[in-house]
């Protein structure tokens, strides 16, 4: 009978210390019209992390920042990250867009760190209709990341080797 609760016990305690946080990124089933009614429009998918992904309907002639002010900026609390260090945040901006004369995708990237100034490039750049932005927030591992991946293995040992001992006696 004991055996029993502890091997239950166990496996209640470990898959709490063991279990990952998996944050499903919400749907972008969205449609967003951004241009007036009668204007010429491109069509732009814009997917990662920004407040308000989706399918945009943008005038033509818009660029990468007016594309992520549309789009609501970066989404900045993503899981269980309640406060980003910014000065250690990389910013990636992938355009992919797709070459019908050659059956194959370009790719262009942007990558800056939050505190620099943003890439000229990104201002030149014209997006053109089914391209398809995604941006992504990096961020260096810090001390607290590598405590908690170490504190969740250890206590999972621990409590086996624990379970182990009671279960000789």
């Amino acid at each position: 009978m004991y055996r029993l609760f502890y091997v239950i016990s166990l496996s209640i305690i470990i898959s709490l210390f063991c279990s990952l946080n998996v944050f499903a990124q919400q749907q972008a089933d969205r449609f967003v019209r951004v241009a007036e009614l009668g204007q010429l429009v491109d069509s732009v998918n814009v997917w990662g992390d920004v407040n308000s992904a989706g399918r945009y309907l943008v005038p033509e002639g818009t660029n990468i920042p007016e594309l992520i002010s549309y789009s609501q900026g970066y989404n900045t609390l993503r899981g269980r990250e309640a406060e980003l260090d910014w000065s250690q945040v990389h910013l990636e901006i992938k355009v992919s867009r797709l070459n019908q004369a050659e059956q194959s995708m370009e790719v262009v990237y942007f990558r800056y760190q939050y505190h620099d100034a943003e890439p000229v490039e990104m201002f030149d750049f014209i997006l053109q209709n089914n391209d398809i932005v995604t941006l992504q927030l990096r961020r260096s591992p810090s001390l607290r990341d590598y405590v908690q991946v170490i504190s969740s293995s250890l206590g999972a040992v621990a409590t086996s080797l624990l379970l182990i001992e009671r279960l000789r006696d």
